[in-house]
């Protein structure tokens, strides 16, 4: 009977796997959910949910669902400020019958007509928007169909938990703080062949294996140390439309920054597109540049190299001679032609855009998102995003 759940678990972006289908169901069969909505969710989660970056896809899957999303914007200010002032210890009273039954429509239908008959405050009792009692509509109190509105639940009975979404910031596809940045960046390290030096490395595998043929008696095996090969080119779009995204792109700079595994690291700037010249600060000002050219002769290929821009600009600045915007500084060769040469000397290349992938095809400036993807490869500048950009970038 949970068929169409199973598929709308997948269409959320949750892989459920046939075997953790059929666990479900056995346990479903073996009483585990009991006769509770509540039961039944932890129940699917525990499961179906094998990180904690899938709970927020679970929760709007199963809010949908079973239809438990629903809106409280016509709640009065008021109320919300008084319900939300904490919990009241009130007896319960007698419950009635209709109160038991799981009916969302009929719930959501008597909520908004309490809604508008309601004029003050109410503590207790089984019928008003309040605290405390068995009404279905408030907190502090109990129902087993209740619609929980402001404070903290009490009991955890209300058949609408799913929509508070608690985890939503455990999601792969957030946006990153500076930690999960460095976190990320971690992944970023190829190591060199074992250097000339002395043997000063625990290996830890050849510790085991050498301790077991040992009889169990401890016997360390060490090894010349390795070193990080990895030399890394950045290049940031800074200023104009990339001001809404400046803290999210320091964060990123930041944490490449304070780097510690990388053999090198070059970070320099340009203003919507790469042409003759990349600045080497953010406020990319006359003067405070280098040749592009240079740059293509004195780092050579093996450089790995992370673009990060919106890439959405004026169609001329990609692909026009004269396109800079920068009046003093004429480019004699269109944006895209400097982005190909890029493109041919680094092998391993990729760009990191901070809007939403989603939003790719009609945001402002697609026509030029979509040019720039034809050069190279664009991932969103998200923990996502960024894992997958740098699985290309380690990829030979």
């Amino acid at each position: 009977m949970f068929i169409h759940f199973f598929y709308t678990l997948r269409e959320y972006g949750l892989n459920v796997s046939l075997d953790e289908w059929l666990c479900l169901m056995d346990a479903l069969d073996r009483g585990l959910a009991g006769n509770s909505l509540r039961e039944f969710y932890y129940l699917c989660r525990n499961v179906l949910v094998k990180r904690e970056s899938d709970y927020d896809k679970f929760d709007m899957a199963f809010a949908v669902f079973f239809q438990s999303i629903q809106s409280v914007d016509e709640i009065p200010e008021e109320l919300w400020d008084w319900l939300n002032q904490g919990e009241l210890e009130r007896e319960l009273e007698d419950m009635p019958e209709w109160a038991k039954e799981f009916d969302f429509d009929t719930l959501q239908k008597m909520f908004r007509e309490r809604l508008e008959e309601q004029k003050e405050k109410h503590d207790g009792g089984n019928y008003w928007v309040g605290t405390g009692g068995t009404s279905p509509f408030g907190h502090g109190g109990y129902n087993p169909a209740g619609i929980r509105v402001g404070g903290a639940g009490r009991h955890r009975s209300a058949v609408q938990i799913a929509e508070d979404r608690n985890f939503r910031d455990f999601r792969q596809d957030n946006e990153l703080d500076t930690r999960q940045f460095q976190m990320a960046f971690r992944k970023l390290r190829q190591f060199s062949t074992r250097v000339d030096t002395a043997k000063t490395e625990l290996d830890i595998d050849e510790t085991i294996d050498a301790t077991c043929e040992n009889a169990g008696l401890l016997r360390l095996v060490y090894e010349k140390p390795r070193k990080n090969t990895v030399k890394l080119l950045l290049m940031m779009d800074a200023g104009g439309s990339m001001y809404q995204h400046s803290e999210l792109c320091s964060r990123l700079f930041q944490a490449l920054h304070d780097s510690t595994h990388l053999k090198d690291l070059k970070i320099y700037y340009f203003h919507n597109c790469v042409y003759d010249y990349l600045y080497t600060d953010p406020s990319c000002a006359n003067g405070r540049w280098i040749e592009t050219e240079w740059v293509l002769r004195n780092l050579d290929s093996d450089y790995k190299v992370i673009l990060v821009g919106d890439a959405a600009m004026s169609s001329y600045e990609l692909l026009s001679r004269g396109g800079n915007l920068d009046w003093y500084v004429y480019n004699k060769e269109p944006g895209i032609d400097w982005l190909k040469k890029l493109e041919r000397h680094y092998k391993n290349i990729v760009w990191l855009n901070p809007i939403k992938k989603e939003r790719w095809g009609y945001a402002w400036g697609s026509r030029t998102i979509a040019l720039v993807r034809e050069v190279f490869p664009m991932y969103e500048l998200t923990l996502d995003g960024l894992d997958a950009a740098i699985q290309k970038l380690l990829s030979r």
